[in-house]
């Protein structure tokens, strides 16, 4: 498994140093540059068909997760969390810039192209099916989120004619390609039309480590969150039971009672993101800072102890949802989800890289995706039954007198904790949802998806040296809720976000 770890990292950051010396790379002759000739070579080069950056740092640091802890009490106060927190334009474009992130998810798609044009070349026939397949739903993955952080979200049954994403289908052969960006109505066209057929090409696809692959399971995981984006409730939910053709959802999501809350702390995080975990459908290695104390742990902008209060305090189940957060100095915390590993470039001058094994799709959202799409359809029996089948693996000695969910114990919590009275049944199980995906996924990125799926209106305090506190919020319409394209991506010519 090590060995395997070392041979991801080494070709990602390969496929870096060739990206970033695209020129010299086309300049090159044809038979001096890497031929995927056999399916062999086709699957080893479909290993880096997966953004090696993640979105944790960006889609907290400006969601409802992030705080200000106060210049006196936090450890730092850098870039990017200081742009990120006032949702300004991030000019920073190390790790956790939305940069970066950009840039790893067209890194990805340029493998995806690389690998679909081989296939088509060389002919390989059935062999090479389920790598077609990989490619093409690892591209739409891409590509979605992409949408999610750099385009308006889609508009349910109204206008989606905003700019899309730039959506390469080939690849490269010249050093200045120009992309459109398309609207946000094709770019879901292509995720869709992508996504669709290489679902068709995934049955029986096998792999040495499925979990870092798309197999058949982890791109219905991704279906269903790209049908709950796009409003299509019947195809959420038949993905999601797609997933467990068994409906075994209660012993495949992540088992606190039984399996991560009698380990250690350091053992917790080690088994968070094992890949032989079932509740880990897909997992990428990813450059990553965010698990620092010098990244998100001690930045004044970050988890904090009114987001750590949420975190482990009580939930609509009238119960916690377990977790083992840790703490630097109060009030700088850690969920502890993620361990890190460490790729070294030169060992005796102790540098390298710093990665963790980032879930991208769990089982855990899976069912929750899934709730909400039975609530869009007025199946509240069903919503009711998924989450209380997540509840009985996410709370200590789980009473069902106790803590099974109904709709009048979901309303009676919303009126006694947040005033809140007269809700509709529709929406007091979505807030409920809502409310522990916040929880559950809290540092994984999931909350910022929700706040624009629903339009949430986000509230940032801001504590001043006097001690004085003020707060400013970003509603549904605010067009910084749409992050900017990088300045290179700007200066080829693709239209910068609105502003």
């Amino acid at each position: 498994m090590k060995r395997n770890y070392k041979q991801i990292i080494l070709l990602t950051l390969g496929l870096s140093v060739l990206n970033t010396s695209c020129n010299k790379y086309l300049e090159e002759e044809p038979d001096m540059r890497t031929q995927i000739n056999t399916v062999e070579k086709l699957s080893q080069l479909l290993v880096t068909a997966y953004p090696d950056r993640n979105y944790y740092t960006f889609a907290e640091t400006a969601s409802d997760n992030a705080e200000d802890k106060s210049a006196a009490l936090a450890g730092h106060n850098n870039e990017p969390f200081i742009s990120l927190y006032n949702w300004n334009v991030v000019q920073e474009t190390g790790n956790g810039s939305p940069t970066e992130y950009w840039n790893a998810c067209y890194r990805a798609v340029a493998v995806t192209n690389e690998a679909l044009a081989a296939i088509e070349k060389e002919n390989f026939g059935a062999a090479a099916d389920q790598y077609k397949g990989e490619a093409l739903v690892a591209r739409a993955y891409s590509i979605f989120m992409l949408s999610i952080f750099f385009s308006n979200p889609y508009h349910i049954g109204g206008d989606n004619s905003g700019l899309g994403i730039p959506y390469p289908l080939k690849p490269e052969t010249t050093t200045r390609p120009v992309y459109e960006r398309g609207t946000v109505e094709s770019t879901y066209a292509q995720i869709e039309k992508d996504l669709e057929q290489g679902l068709s090409l995934l049955k029986g696809a096998k792999y040495e480590v499925p979990h870092y692959h798309f197999t058949q399971q982890a791109a219905f995981a991704f279906a269903t969150r790209f049908y709950l984006f796009k409003g299509n409730w019947d195809k959420a939910i038949q993905y999601a039971s797609a997933v467990y053709p068994d409906g075994n959802f209660k012993g495949n999501i992540r088992q606190y009672v039984t399996d991560l809350n009698p380990r250690s702390y350091a053992e917790y995080r080690q088994e968070y993101t094992k890949a032989s975990k079932s509740w880990n459908l897909l997992l990428a290695n990813t450059y990553s800072v965010f698990q620092r104390g010098s990244g998100a742990g001690n930045a004044r902008y970050s988890f904090g102890e009114t987001v750590k209060n949420i975190y482990t305090g009580n939930t609509v189940y009238g119960a916690k949802l377990i977790n083992k957060f840790g703490v630097y100095t109060a009030p700088n915390y850690t969920t502890n989800k993620f361990n890190e590993l460490f790729y070294y470039t030169n060992f005796q001058a102790g540098t390298g890289y710093p990665y963790i094994m980032a879930p991208l799709l769990t089982a855990d959202e899976v069912l929750l995706n899934r709730a909400e799409a039975y609530v869009q359809k007025g199946s509240y029996d069903l919503a009711l039954k998924d989450l209380n089948d997540f509840g009985t693996a996410n709370i200590d000695a789980y009473n069902p007198t106790a803590h099974t969910l109904t709709i009048p114990k979901i309303k009676d919590y919303f009126q006694t904790n947040a005033g809140i009275s007269n809700l509709s049944d529709k929406d007091a199980v979505i807030m409920a949802i809502l409310e522990i995906k916040r929880i559950a996924f809290m540092q994984e990125g999931i909350r910022w998806m929700d706040i624009l799926r629903h339009g949430l209106t986000v509230k940032h305090n801001f504590i001043e040296a006097s001690g004085n506190e003020t707060f400013q919020t970003l509603d549904k319409n605010d067009p910084r809720r749409v992050f900017q394209i990088p300045q290179d991506a700007i200066n080829t010519g693709i239209p910068a976000n609105p502003r």
